[in-house]
């Protein structure tokens, strides 16, 4: 089907629309979306009312800083070491944790990154002292990087495993 005047008028009004190349050869039928930008392209069309792009979701501006006022909450347990059956298990740390002093949003690379509560509530946060040689504080190392346990060695089983290894 050729171009005719009346789809020509056609053409520019709905180009000047925003409407894009498929949507305008939809439009006139007969045509391909690579016919409807040639045409364009010849008649010297390039200034458009509005782009034929999808609106962008709009930014939200981040949550309101929490108040800092909020009770503290029970003890949390930080860690226990596993229990072994030849030696008493060691007492179980302790540490009270209060609502931390920097979120996701303003955690700076020396802060201790030690996460205090859910990720999925809203009362998250991280330690936010400064921190020592690794990502957390002193305190928060103490607890994360446990000693390695000395093996205790019993006498006749660590003969009988000694002397396998030589037999």
């Amino acid at each position: 089907m050729g171009w005719t005047d009346e789809r020509v008028e056609l053409l520019k009004k709905l180009w000047q629309d925003g409407l894009s190349a498929s949507q305008i050869a939809k439009q006139l039928g007969g045509v391909t979306r690579n016919a409807v930008i040639g045409k364009v392209h010849r008649l010297g069309l390039s200034g458009r009312a509005a782009p034929s792009k999808p609106a962008r979701t709009v930014f939200k501006a981040p949550r309101p800083a929490r108040s800092v006022t909020s009770a503290p909450s029970a003890p949390r347990r930080i860690s226990s070491e596993p229990v072994s059956l030849h030696a008493p298990a060691p007492p179980v740390r302790y540490v009270e944790e209060a609502p931390g002093t920097a979120t996701v949003l303003t955690l700076g690379a020396h802060m201790c990154k030690w996460p205090i509560g859910d990720p999925a509530q809203d009362n998250f946060t991280f330690c936010g002292r400064r921190a020592g040689d690794g990502p957390y504080c002193h305190e928060h190392s103490q607890v994360a990087y446990q000693p390695a346990q000395a093996k205790k060695r019993s006498g006749a089983a660590e003969l009988a495993r000694s002397l396998r290894r030589y037999i």
